[in-house]
C-alpha cells in the first residue's frame, strides 16, 4: 500500500505526471549481461582509464555529432552505472549533463540512465537551489518518457520539495519510486516534510502503513524521533493529535520492536498528565515498567502530585524499588514537595534526615533544602527553616542561594518580623549572594502588608541608588499599598514613573488605581485610568466594573453607570450578583422601589439568585421609608420560598425601626427568632432593644436582656451605657448597672 496522493488536489504538473507514472530501480546494481557472451567485470584501472576517455571525447566533440561517434558508443557500452554516475557529475554544467543525459536515453539501460539523471538533478539544484519547480518539472518531463528515478534522485527531491512546500509534488515523486526498492529513511524524510507543515493526517497515514507488519519500510526510531518531536512540540491550529491517537502509535511501535527512548517517554507521561489523562500515562508507564527510567517514574509522580493521587504516588515508589529503578535526587525532590505542599513538615524533614543518613542512597541538594525551608517558611516555622540554612551550609556543603534567602525573607516579613527580614537581606550581601529584584519585592511587600507604606518607598530609593532596580511587580506592589492607604496622588507618581522606566503596567495595576481612585471618589480619574487601561490592550474584569459602578451610584450618576453596563454586555462580561446589589442598593436608598423591583427581576431572570445581602437593600429601604409591612413580608419569604436565612444585621434593621414605630412585641417576637435559628444578638440588637423596652417603660425585661448580653459576654458600648444610664437612673436602679457593667446578672440581684 502506498501513500496516494488522492483526495489531494493535484497540482498544474501533477495531474499529467499522474497518469503516466511508472515504478523504477533501486540505486546501483551492475547490469545483468546475455547468458551467450559471458565477459569478465572490468578492472578498477580499466573502468578509470574508460571513464577519463570518455570524457575527453565528450568535452572534445560536439554533442550533434555523438551518436555517430563509434568510439563514443564503444565506450560507453563497456562502461557499468556507477561509472556513468561519476562522468555525469564530472562534466562542466546542466545545460552539459542534460545534454549527455539525453544522449544515453537512446543507448543506454535503465540503470545507467536513472543514475545519469540523478547527476542532472544534482547540477540543477547546485545551479538553481531557487528552483524546486524546474527540478519538479524536469522530473515529470522524465517519467513521461518513462526515464526511471532511483532512490538517491528521489530523495534530492523530496528534500527540495519539502523545503519549498511542495507536498503534494513531494509525494508525487515517493509514489513513483519502486517500492520492493524503497526505504525507511525515504519514509522518514516524507514523514517529517509533512508534519512540518501542518499535513498531519497524510503523515500519520504513511507512518500507519510503515507500521503494517507487511511493510517493506518498517519504522525505526529516527521515525519515532520525526514523529513526537512534531507531536508533543508543535500546536497545529486544524489538526491536533489526540492522547488517544498517541497511546495507539506507542502500542504499534512497540509491536514492530521500536520503542520509545528516555526522552519521548518521559515527554509522553507528562503530556498525558498536562491533559488530565493521568490514567493513560500509569497504564503507559507500567507497560514499559521493565524498561523503565526514573525520568519517566518522576514525571508521572510529578502528575500525580497535582492530582493529588497519594496511594498512587506511594504505590510507584514502592513498584520503582521492586524494578530496580533507583529513585534519584528529583524523585525525592517531589515527594518533599508534596509533602510540604499539605503542610505534612514533620514528614518532610524525616525523608530529608533519611536522606543524609546515607539510607536511601542519595544525597539532598540544594534544590530539597529550598524546598523545606520555604516549606517551613509558609507554615510559620521560619526560625525553623533559619536553622536549616546553618545545618544546609555546614553539614551538606551546600551554599544558600538567592532562593533559600527569599522564601527566608518572605517567611519573616509575612510574620510581621521585618527586622529579621532586613538582617537576612544584608547577610545576602555580605555572603556573595545575588540580591535578585524579587528579593527586593519580597521586602517591599512585607513592609506594605503591615503598614510600613513610607519605609518601604524609602528601602526602594535606596535600593536604586545601589542600582537595583524594580520591575512590574515593585510598582504594583508600591501603587497598592499607596491606593489602600488613600494617598493616591503618590500613587499616580508612581504609576507615570513606571512608564517612564519602561515597566509596562499589568492588569492589576490599571485595577488597583481604578478601585482607590473610586474609594477616594475621584470619578473623572479613573475614567481616564479606564481608558488608559484600553489604550494598553486590557479589559475591566467584573471586579473592576462593580468598584466603578458603585462609584458612579455614589455620584448620582446613572448615565455612566448605564454606559459602563453597555460596555460590559460588549465585551461578554456578565453582571454578578455584587452588580445587581449594588444597583438594587442605590434604588433602594433613594426610595425608587419601581427600579429596584426591574433589577430584582433582572437578576432572576440571569439565573443568580438573590442573597442576603440583596434582601438586606430591600428590608433596609422599605424600614427607611417606613414600610415595615413590606419588610417584614421580605422578611418571612427569606425564611419560606427563597431559603436564605437572615442574618445578624438583618435583624437588627427590623428590631430597631419595629422598635422605633412602637412595634415592641413584635421585635420581642423577632429575638426568640433569632434565638430559635441560632443567629447570635450582638450590641447593636440589644441597643435597638433597650430603646423601645424604654418607651414601653418594660423595666423588668430590660434587666432579662441585661442578664442575656452578660450570660453571651456581649460587651456594651457607649450608646448602651447612655440609654441604661438615662433610664436606671431615673428608676432609682442605678446599683443594677454598676453590677452589670462588672459582669454581674442583674435580675438575681433583685431576688
Amino acid at each position: 500500500m502506498r501513500l496516494s496522493l488522492n483526495p489531494l488536489k493535484p497540482t498544474r504538473s501533477a495531474a499529467t505526471a499522474a497518469a503516466s507514472l511508472c515504478h523504477v530501480s533501486a540505486d546501483p546494481k551492475p547490469p545483468s549481461l546475455p547468458p551467450t557472451s559471458p565477459s569478465p567485470s572490468p578492472s578498477p584501472e580499466h573502468s578509470s582509464s574508460s571513464i577519463s576517455e570518455t570524457l575527453s571525447l565528450l568535452q572534445a566533440t560536439d554533442p550533434s555529432s555523438w551518436p555517430t561517434n563509434s568510439k563514443l558508443q564503444t565506450l560507453l557500452s563497456s562502461l557499468s552505472p556507477s561509472s556513468v554516475l561519476k562522468i555525469t557529475r564530472q562534466l562542466p554544467n546542466y545545460r552539459n549533463a542534460l545534454q549527455f543525459f539525453n544522449h544515453l536515453k537512446t543507448t543506454s539501460q535503465s540503470d545507467s540512465l536513472s543514475l545519469a539523471f540523478q547527476a542532472v538533478l544534482e547540477f540543477a539544484m547546485r545551479e538553481s537551489p531557487d528552483s524546486p519547480g524546474k527540478l519538479y518539472e524536469l522530473f515529470v518531463q522524465e517519467k513521461e518518457q518513462g526515464t526511471p528515478l532511483s532512490v538517491n534522485a528521489g530523495t534530492l527531491l523530496i528534500k527540495c520539495l519539502s523545503q519549498a512546500k511542495m507536498l503534494d509534488e513531494m509525494i508525487m515523486v515517493f509514489d513513483a519510486i519502486d517500492e520492493e526498492k524503497l526505504n525507511t529513511d525515504v519514509s522518514n524524510l516524507v514523514v517529517a516534510g509533512l508534519l512540518k507543515w501542518g499535513r498531519v493526517n497524510d503523515a500519520l497515514k504513511l507512518v500507519n502503513e510503515m507500521l503494517e507488519p507487511d511493510s517493506d519500510y518498517p519504522p525505526n526510531s529516527k521515525t519515532i524521533s520525526i514523529l513526537f518531536s512534531n507531536i508533543l512540540k508543535r500546536n497545529w491550529s486544524d489538526r491536533g493529535v489526540t492522547d488517544e491517537e498517541i497511546y495507539n502509535l506507542v502500542s504499534r511501535f512497540g509491536e514492530c520492536g521500536v520503542y520509545l527512548d528516555e526522552l519521548w517517554s518521559t515527554q509522553i507521561i507528562k503530556r498525558f498528565c498536562r491533559n488530565g489523562n493521568s490514567d493513560k500515562a500509569w497504564n503507559f508507564l507500567h507497560k514499559a515498567m521493565n524498561s523503565g527510567s526514573v525520568a519517566s517514574c518522576n514525571a508521572m509522580l510529578t502528575g500525580l502530585e497535582q492530582d493529588r493521587d497519594f496511594t498512587r504516588m506511594n504505590f510507584l515508589v514502592k513498584e520503582m524499588k521492586e524494578k530496580g529503578i533507583q529513585p534519584n535526587v528529583v524523585t525525592y525532590g517531589i515527594l518533599i514537595k508534596h509533602l510540604c505542599k499539605f503542610r505534612r513538615m514533620d514528614e518532610a524533614l524525616e525523608l530529608l534526615e533519611k536522606m543524609k543518613d546515607g539510607k536511601l542512597g542519595v544525597e539532598p541538594d540544594v534544590v530539597i533544602y529550598n524546598t523545606l525551608i520555604d516549606g517551613l517558611c509558609k507554615v510559620g516555622r521560619q526560625e525553623e527553616g533559619l536553622k536549616l540554612m546553618e545545618r544546609m551550609r555546614l553539614e551538606s556543603k551546600c551554599n544558600p542561594t538567592t532562593i533559600t534567602y527569599n522564601c527566608l525573607i518572605d517567611g519573616f516579613c509575612k510574620a510581621g518580623e521585618l527586622e529579621k527580614g532586613h538582617e537576612l537581606f544584608e547577610e545576602m550581601s555580605k555572603e556573595g549572594v545575588d540580591v535578585s529584584v524579587v528579593t527586593l519585592n519580597t521586602m517591599l511587600d512585607g513592609m506594605c502588608r503591615h503598614g510600613r507604606v513610607s519605609s518601604a518607598m524609602e528601602f526602594f530609593s535606596c535600593m536604586r541608588q545601589k542600582g537595583l532596580k524594580g520591575n512590574a511587580v515593585t510598582y504594583t506592589i508600591l501603587i497598592t499599598a499607596f491606593c489602600s492607604a488613600n494617598n493616591i496622588d503618590k500613587a499616580m507618581r508612581l504609576f507615570d514613573e513606571m512608564s517612564e522606566n519602561g515597566c509596562s503596567p499589568d492588569a492589576f495595576v490599571y485595577y488597583s488605581l481604578i478601585s482607590g481612585l473610586t474609594q477616594a471618589g475621584r470619578m473623572d480619574d479613573a475614567s481616564v485610568i479606564v481608558s488608559k487601561l484600553k489604550e494598553a490592550g486590557f479589559g475591566l474584569d467584573i471586579v473592576s466594573c462593580n468598584i466603578l459602578i458603585g462609584g458612579f451610584c455614589r455620584k448620582n450618576k446613572l448615565d455612566k453607570v448605564s454606559e459602563l453596563l453597555k460596555d460590559m454586555e460588549k465585551a461578554g462580561l456578565k453582571p454578578d450578583r455584587v452588580t445587581y446589589n449594588t444597583l438594587l442598593s442605590f434604588f433602594c436608598a433613594n426610595g425608587d422601589f419601581t427600579h429596584a423591583q426591574k433589577v430584582m427581576k433582572k437578576m432572576t431572570d440571569d439565573g443568580l439568585k438573590p442573597n442576603v445581602v440583596t434582601y438586606g437593600a430591600l428590608i433596609q429601604a422599605y424600614c427607611s421609608n417606613g414600610k415595615l409591612d413590606e419588610a417584614m413580608k421580605i422578611f418571612r419569604d427569606m425564611g419560606t420560598s427563597s431559603k436564605v436565612p437572615p442574618n445578624t444585621v438583618i435583624y437588627n434593621m427590623l428590631i430597631d425601626s419595629l422598635c422605633k414605630n412602637d412595634d415592641v412585641e413584635v421585635a420581642l417576637s423577632l429575638m426568640d427568632d433569632m434565638k430559635e435559628k441560632g443567629v447570635r444578638a450582638n450590641t447593636t440588637t440589644y441597643n435597638a432593644l433597650f430603646k423601645g423596652l424604654q418607651q414601653r417603660n418594660w423595666f423588668e425585661k430590660a434587666l432579662e436582656f441585661m442578664d442575656q448580653m452578660t450570660e453571651q459576654a456581649c460587651n456594651p458600648d457607649y450608646i448602651t451605657m447612655e440609654i441604661l444610664t438615662e433610664w436606671l437612673s431615673a428608676v432609682g436602679e442605678i446599683e443594677k448597672l454598676r453590677k452589670f457593667v462588672q459582669g454581674y446578672q442583674v435580675s438575681a440581684s433583685t431576688a
